[in-house]
C-alpha cells in the first residue's frame, strides 16, 4: 500500500449509498485535512441480473452509488475548488457509458449518466479552473469482473478486440490519474477519456 512506500495516507469509510453517511464522511475529510484539491470517484457496483429479472433494490442501489455518490461529493467539493480557483474531480465510467453489454441493465444506465454528469460538473465549474473528467477502462483484472478473467477463453476473446492484442493492466491509468489530477490537463474538461487498448474503437 501507500503506506509500505513511505507515502501518508489515511481513510474514512462510509456506504456510499447512503446520502447521510456519505455527506457526513465528506464533512469529516474536510474537517481533518482541509477541503481537497482533486476527488476521484471511483467506487461502484456491477449488478447483472437479466433485464427482466432487474429489482428496484438493484437499480436503487447501483444508481444510489455509480451516479448519487459522485453527483453529492460533486455538490460538496466542486463548489469550494471554484472559490478557491482550482480543482480536479475525476469520475470513473465505463465502455458501457456507450454500447450495451450483456445483462448491463442499471450498471449501464449509471455509466451513461455519470458520463452526461462529468459534462454538468465541468460546465458548472470549469471556467472558475476546476477541470472534470472521467475514465473509462477497458478490460481490466480487478474483482468486479473476475468472471471475465476466470474464463480464458472469453478473456482471451476480449483481449483480441482491442488494437492493442491484450487486456489492460492496471499501470496502465496511472499517467492518464497523474495527468488528469494536475495542470497539464487545465484545457481538457468535460470529457470520456477511454483507455482501452483501441477497444471502444473496433
Amino acid at each position: 500500500g501507500l503506506r509500505a512506500e513511505g507515502r501518508t495516507a489515511h481513510w474514512i469509510a462510509a456506504d456510499l449509498a447512503d446520502r447521510s453517511a456519505l455527506r457526513a464522511a465528506a464533512d469529516e475529510v474536510a474537517l481533518r485535512y482541509g477541503e481537497p484539491d482533486i476527488v476521484v470517484n471511483a467506487a461502484g457496483v456491477n449488478l447483472r441480473p437479466p433485464m427482466g429479472d432487474l429489482t428496484d433494490a438493484d437499480w436503487d442501489r447501483t444508481m444510489a452509488v455509480n451516479l448519487d455518490a459522485p453527483y453529492v461529493l460533486g455538490q460538496r467539493f466542486g463548489p469550494a475548488m471554484a472559490a478557491r480557483g482550482w480543482g480536479r474531480i475525476i469520475n470513473i465510467a465505463s465502455q458501457q457509458a456507450i454500447r450495451a453489454f450483456g445483462d448491463s441493465g442499471a450498471y449501464g444506465v449509471s455509466k451513461a449518466a455519470l458520463s452526461a454528469l462529468t459534462r454538468s460538473q465541468a460546465e458548472a465549474w470549469s471556467a472558475s479552473g476546476v477541470c472534470v473528467n472521467a475514465v473509462a477502462p477497458g478490460f481490466v483484472h480487478t474483482p468486479m469482473n473476475e468472471a471475465v478473467f476466470a474464463d480464458p477463453v472469453r478473456a482471451g476473446a476480449m483481449a483480441r478486440r482491442t488494437m492493442a492484442g491484450r487486456n489492460g493492466e492496471l499501470g496502465d491509468f496511472a499517467g492518464i490519474a497523474v495527468f488528469l489530477a494536475s495542470g497539464a490537463s487545465g484545457y481538457v474538461t468535460g470529457q470520456t477519456l477511454f483507455v482501452d487498448g483501441g477497444f471502444s474503437s473496433t
